[in-house]
Protein backbone atom coordinates (compact mmCIF):
# COMPACT_ATOMS: atom_id res chain seq x y z
CA UNK A 1 0.00 0.00 0.00
CA UNK A 2 2.78 2.43 0.93
CA UNK A 3 4.65 1.60 -2.27
CA UNK A 4 1.54 2.38 -4.30
CA UNK A 5 1.13 5.74 -2.55
CA UNK A 6 4.79 6.59 -3.15
CA UNK A 7 4.35 5.81 -6.83
CA UNK A 8 1.19 7.91 -7.00
CA UNK A 9 2.74 11.00 -5.42
CA UNK A 10 5.85 10.54 -7.53
CA UNK A 11 3.73 10.62 -10.68
CA UNK A 12 1.90 13.74 -9.49
CA UNK A 13 5.23 15.36 -8.63
CA UNK A 14 6.60 14.62 -12.10
CA UNK A 15 3.58 16.25 -13.76
CA UNK A 16 3.82 19.34 -11.54
CA UNK A 17 7.57 19.71 -12.10
CA UNK A 18 7.11 19.34 -15.85
CA UNK A 19 4.49 22.10 -15.76
CA UNK A 20 6.90 24.33 -13.87
CA UNK A 21 9.40 24.06 -16.73
CA UNK A 22 7.35 26.74 -18.49
CA UNK A 23 8.37 30.14 -17.16
CA UNK A 24 4.82 31.46 -17.26
CA UNK A 25 3.36 28.85 -14.89
CA UNK A 26 2.82 31.35 -12.00
CA UNK A 27 0.74 33.54 -14.30
CA UNK A 28 -1.30 30.52 -15.38
CA UNK A 29 -2.12 29.64 -11.78
CA UNK A 30 -2.78 33.30 -10.94
CA UNK A 31 -5.26 33.58 -13.80
CA UNK A 32 -7.24 30.59 -12.49
CA UNK A 33 -7.20 32.04 -8.96
CA UNK A 34 -8.45 35.37 -10.30
CA UNK A 35 -11.19 33.59 -12.25
CA UNK A 36 -12.34 31.65 -9.16
CA UNK A 37 -12.46 34.82 -7.06
CA UNK A 38 -14.20 36.93 -9.70
CA UNK A 39 -16.69 34.25 -10.83
CA UNK A 40 -19.19 34.97 -8.00
CA UNK A 41 -19.16 38.67 -9.00
CA UNK A 42 -22.74 38.42 -10.29
CA UNK A 43 -23.92 37.22 -6.89
CA UNK A 44 -22.02 40.01 -5.16
CA UNK A 45 -23.71 42.57 -7.42
CA UNK A 46 -27.13 41.02 -6.85
CA UNK A 47 -26.82 41.08 -3.06
CA UNK A 48 -25.44 44.63 -3.11
CA UNK A 49 -28.49 45.72 -5.11
CA UNK A 50 -31.29 43.76 -3.43
CA UNK A 51 -29.83 42.98 0.00
CA UNK A 52 -30.25 39.66 1.80
CA UNK A 53 -32.55 36.90 0.58
CA UNK A 54 -34.55 35.94 3.65
CA UNK A 55 -31.94 34.91 6.20
CA UNK A 56 -29.31 34.31 3.53
CA UNK A 57 -26.42 36.73 3.33
CA UNK A 58 -23.70 37.00 0.71
CA UNK A 59 -21.11 35.70 3.20
CA UNK A 60 -23.10 32.53 3.88
CA UNK A 61 -23.58 31.76 0.20
CA UNK A 62 -19.91 32.30 -0.66
CA UNK A 63 -18.73 30.26 2.33
CA UNK A 64 -20.71 27.24 1.09
CA UNK A 65 -19.48 27.89 -2.44
CA UNK A 66 -15.84 28.13 -1.34
CA UNK A 67 -15.93 24.80 0.54
CA UNK A 68 -17.31 23.04 -2.55
CA UNK A 69 -14.85 24.83 -4.85
CA UNK A 70 -11.85 23.91 -2.68
CA UNK A 71 -12.86 20.25 -2.54
CA UNK A 72 -13.45 20.23 -6.28
CA UNK A 73 -10.06 21.85 -6.86
CA UNK A 74 -8.16 19.22 -4.87
CA UNK A 75 -9.95 16.45 -6.79
CA UNK A 76 -9.04 18.18 -10.06
CA UNK A 77 -5.37 18.10 -9.11
CA UNK A 78 -5.06 14.69 -7.49
CA UNK A 79 -7.51 12.71 -9.66
CA UNK A 80 -7.23 14.52 -12.97
CA UNK A 81 -6.23 11.28 -14.66
CA UNK A 82 -9.70 9.87 -14.06
CA UNK A 83 -11.22 13.05 -15.48
CA UNK A 84 -9.36 12.48 -18.74
CA UNK A 85 -9.69 8.69 -18.74
CA UNK A 86 -12.93 8.32 -20.77
CA UNK A 87 -11.56 10.55 -23.53
CA UNK A 88 -7.97 9.37 -23.86
CA UNK A 89 -7.58 5.79 -22.64
CA UNK A 90 -10.71 3.81 -23.44
CA UNK A 91 -11.17 5.08 -27.00
CA UNK A 92 -7.48 4.96 -27.89
CA UNK A 93 -6.78 1.59 -26.31
CA UNK A 94 -4.04 3.01 -24.07
CA UNK A 95 -5.69 1.27 -21.13
CA UNK A 96 -4.31 -2.01 -22.49
CA UNK A 97 -0.80 -0.86 -21.60
CA UNK A 98 -1.81 -0.19 -18.00
CA UNK A 99 -3.18 -3.71 -17.65
CA UNK A 100 0.25 -5.12 -18.48
CA UNK A 101 1.99 -3.27 -15.66
CA UNK A 102 2.26 -4.89 -12.19
CA UNK A 103 0.88 -1.83 -10.43
CA UNK A 104 -2.51 -0.69 -9.19
CA UNK A 105 -4.77 0.49 -12.01
CA UNK A 106 -6.26 3.18 -9.77
CA UNK A 107 -2.80 4.60 -9.03
CA UNK A 108 -1.76 4.49 -12.68
CA UNK A 109 -4.89 6.21 -13.94
CA UNK A 110 -5.06 8.80 -11.15
CA UNK A 111 -1.42 9.73 -11.68
CA UNK A 112 -1.52 9.65 -15.46
CA UNK A 113 -2.30 13.34 -15.83
CA UNK A 114 -2.05 16.48 -13.68
CA UNK A 115 -2.24 20.05 -14.94
CA UNK A 116 -0.41 22.57 -12.78
CA UNK A 117 -2.90 25.33 -13.57
CA UNK A 118 -5.53 23.35 -11.63
CA UNK A 119 -3.76 24.42 -8.45
CA UNK A 120 -5.55 27.72 -8.88
CA UNK A 121 -8.94 26.17 -8.02
CA UNK A 122 -8.22 25.15 -4.40
CA UNK A 123 -6.14 28.29 -3.84
CA UNK A 124 -9.02 30.46 -5.03
CA UNK A 125 -11.45 28.47 -2.90
CA UNK A 126 -9.31 28.84 0.21
CA UNK A 127 -8.95 32.59 -0.35
CA UNK A 128 -12.74 33.03 -0.57
CA UNK A 129 -13.27 30.74 2.43
CA UNK A 130 -10.88 32.64 4.69
CA UNK A 131 -12.34 35.94 3.53
CA UNK A 132 -15.94 34.88 4.24
CA UNK A 133 -15.08 33.36 7.63
CA UNK A 134 -13.52 36.66 8.65
CA UNK A 135 -16.54 38.59 7.35
CA UNK A 136 -18.87 36.34 9.35
CA UNK A 137 -16.77 36.83 12.46
CA UNK A 138 -16.50 33.08 13.08
CA UNK A 139 -14.50 32.27 16.21
CA UNK A 140 -12.87 28.94 15.50
CA UNK A 141 -12.61 26.22 18.10
CA UNK A 142 -10.44 23.14 17.62
CA UNK A 143 -13.62 21.20 16.92
CA UNK A 144 -14.56 23.59 14.11
CA UNK A 145 -11.10 23.33 12.55
CA UNK A 146 -11.30 19.53 12.57
CA UNK A 147 -14.81 19.63 11.11
CA UNK A 148 -13.74 21.92 8.27
CA UNK A 149 -10.70 19.78 7.48
CA UNK A 150 -12.83 16.60 7.42
CA UNK A 151 -15.40 18.38 5.25
CA UNK A 152 -12.70 19.19 2.68
CA UNK A 153 -11.46 15.60 2.75
CA UNK A 154 -15.00 14.30 2.37
CA UNK A 155 -15.64 16.75 -0.45
CA UNK A 156 -12.46 15.63 -2.18
CA UNK A 157 -13.67 12.02 -1.95
CA UNK A 158 -17.06 12.93 -3.42
CA UNK A 159 -15.60 14.73 -6.43
CA UNK A 160 -12.92 12.06 -6.87
CA UNK A 161 -15.74 9.52 -6.76
CA UNK A 162 -17.54 11.35 -9.58
CA UNK A 163 -14.46 11.00 -11.79
CA UNK A 164 -13.90 7.36 -10.83
CA UNK A 165 -17.55 6.50 -11.44
CA UNK A 166 -17.59 8.25 -14.83
CA UNK A 167 -14.48 6.29 -15.81
CA UNK A 168 -16.17 3.04 -14.82
CA UNK A 169 -19.28 3.91 -16.84
CA UNK A 170 -17.13 4.85 -19.86
CA UNK A 171 -16.19 1.17 -20.31
CA UNK A 172 -19.79 0.57 -21.39
CA UNK A 173 -20.62 3.80 -23.21
CA UNK A 174 -17.34 4.72 -24.96
CA UNK A 175 -19.23 7.78 -26.11
CA UNK A 176 -20.25 11.24 -25.09
CA UNK A 177 -19.71 11.68 -21.34
CA UNK A 178 -20.42 15.40 -21.09
CA UNK A 179 -23.43 14.68 -18.89
CA UNK A 180 -21.03 13.83 -16.06
CA UNK A 181 -20.17 17.54 -15.76
CA UNK A 182 -23.58 18.04 -14.16
CA UNK A 183 -22.11 16.24 -11.14
CA UNK A 184 -18.64 17.81 -11.27
CA UNK A 185 -18.11 21.29 -12.72
CA UNK A 186 -21.76 22.31 -12.55
CA UNK A 187 -22.48 20.84 -9.12
CA UNK A 188 -20.51 23.35 -7.05
CA UNK A 189 -22.19 26.14 -9.03
CA UNK A 190 -25.49 25.17 -7.41
CA UNK A 191 -24.06 26.13 -4.01
CA UNK A 192 -24.57 29.74 -5.01
CA UNK A 193 -28.32 29.11 -4.74
CA UNK A 194 -29.77 29.46 -1.20
CA UNK A 195 -30.74 25.96 -0.12
CA UNK A 196 -34.18 27.07 1.03
CA UNK A 197 -34.90 28.45 -2.46
CA UNK A 198 -33.35 25.55 -4.39
CA UNK A 199 -35.81 23.37 -6.36
CA UNK A 200 -36.59 20.22 -4.40
CA UNK A 201 -35.36 18.04 -7.27
CA UNK A 202 -31.90 19.63 -7.14
CA UNK A 203 -31.84 19.69 -3.35
CA UNK A 204 -32.63 15.97 -3.10
CA UNK A 205 -30.27 15.03 -5.94
CA UNK A 206 -27.31 16.88 -4.43
CA UNK A 207 -28.07 15.59 -0.94
CA UNK A 208 -28.82 11.89 -1.47
CA UNK A 209 -27.64 10.99 -4.98
CA UNK A 210 -24.47 13.06 -4.90
CA UNK A 211 -23.90 14.42 -1.39
CA UNK A 212 -22.52 17.78 -2.52
CA UNK A 213 -24.67 19.76 -0.07
CA UNK A 214 -23.63 17.40 2.72
CA UNK A 215 -19.95 18.28 2.19
CA UNK A 216 -20.55 22.03 1.79
CA UNK A 217 -23.81 23.36 3.28
CA UNK A 218 -23.86 21.14 6.40
CA UNK A 219 -20.35 21.99 7.68
CA UNK A 220 -20.67 25.66 6.67
CA UNK A 221 -23.94 26.07 8.58
CA UNK A 222 -22.53 24.19 11.59
CA UNK A 223 -19.38 26.32 11.78
CA UNK A 224 -21.26 29.54 11.00
CA UNK A 225 -23.94 28.76 13.57
CA UNK A 226 -27.03 28.89 11.40
CA UNK A 227 -29.58 26.47 9.98
CA UNK A 228 -29.83 23.01 11.49
CA UNK A 229 -28.05 21.05 14.18
CA UNK A 230 -24.29 21.10 14.66
CA UNK A 231 -23.80 17.33 14.35
CA UNK A 232 -24.77 17.36 10.65
CA UNK A 233 -21.45 19.01 9.90
CA UNK A 234 -19.73 15.73 10.76
CA UNK A 235 -21.57 13.85 7.99
CA UNK A 236 -19.25 15.14 5.25
CA UNK A 237 -16.49 12.56 5.70
CA UNK A 238 -18.80 9.50 6.03
CA UNK A 239 -20.73 10.68 2.97
CA UNK A 240 -17.48 11.06 1.02
CA UNK A 241 -16.25 7.61 2.04
CA UNK A 242 -19.58 5.99 1.10
CA UNK A 243 -19.78 7.75 -2.27
CA UNK A 244 -16.18 6.89 -3.16
CA UNK A 245 -16.77 3.25 -2.16
CA UNK A 246 -19.75 3.01 -4.52
CA UNK A 247 -17.71 4.69 -7.27
CA UNK A 248 -14.88 2.19 -6.81
CA UNK A 249 -17.41 -0.63 -7.16
CA UNK A 250 -18.61 0.83 -10.47
CA UNK A 251 -14.98 1.14 -11.58
CA UNK A 252 -14.21 -2.51 -10.76
CA UNK A 253 -17.30 -3.65 -12.65
CA UNK A 254 -16.20 -1.61 -15.66
CA UNK A 255 -12.66 -3.01 -15.58
CA UNK A 256 -14.04 -6.54 -15.31
CA UNK A 257 -16.12 -6.05 -18.47
CA UNK A 258 -13.45 -4.18 -20.41
CA UNK A 259 -12.92 -5.39 -23.97
CA UNK A 260 -9.57 -4.64 -25.51
CA UNK A 261 -9.47 -2.70 -28.75
CA UNK A 262 -7.92 -5.79 -30.33
CA UNK A 263 -10.73 -8.11 -29.27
Amino acid sequence: MLNELRLYFRLIKIHLLSGMEYKGWPFTISSVVFYCISEPFVIIMMFSRFGNIGGWTLERILLIYSIALTSFGFAKILCNGFDYFPWYMVRSGDFDRLLLRPKSLVVQVAGSYCNIQRMGNPIGGLVIMIWMLSRLGVTFSLQDVVMLALALIGGFMVYAGVYVMSSGISFFTIGDMHWIYVFSNASFETTRIPVDHMPSVLRNMFTFLMPMLVISYFPASAIGGWGGSYWRGWLALPAGVAFLAVSMLVWRIGVKHYKSTGS
